[in-house]
């Protein structure tokens, strides 16, 4: 649950700071929080990932991997439930639910401009988690 609260965070960011997504794949408003649905397809039924294979770090611009080392930094901090519970308080995976009880399952999306215009408004708080 973690990963994908930190894919979450890092495409959000991405939007905001980069001005562009960091990866193409929707995101889906899950009732655990934000989910990538082709990322959990590689790691269902893992608790655990201290590595990723697929990954290649090195394809990353040098604003992308700033960007994703920020998120890491400002949001690794937090466990798994953290994660999910402070994506169940904001706007985005709000949007995407509206009409979902918030228990029932949901393929609904967070779409990009829901999270570029939601995290826009709080970059630059310093009292806020990521920023």
């Amino acid at each position: 649950m973690k990963l994908q609260k930190l894919c979450y965070y890092s495409q959000a960011w991405s939007l905001v700071w980069d001005e562009q997504p960091l990866f193409p794949e929707r995101i889906e408003a899950w009732a655990n929080g934000p989910v990538v649905r082709s990322l959990y397809a590689q790691h269902r039924g893992q608790y655990t990932v201290h590595e990723w294979p697929m990954g290649n770090a090195a394809a990353l611009t040098v604003d992308e991997r700033a960007t994703v080392d920020a998120v890491i930094g400002s949001y690794n901090k937090l466990t798994a439930q953290q994660l999910s519970d402070l994506t169940h308080s904001e706007q985005p995976w709000l949007g995407a639910r509206v009409g979902i009880p918030l228990s029932e399952r949901s393929e609904a999306e967070i779409t990009q401009e829901s999270m570029r215009d939601f995290y826009t408004s709080l970059a630059g708080r310093s009292d806020v988690q990521g920023v």
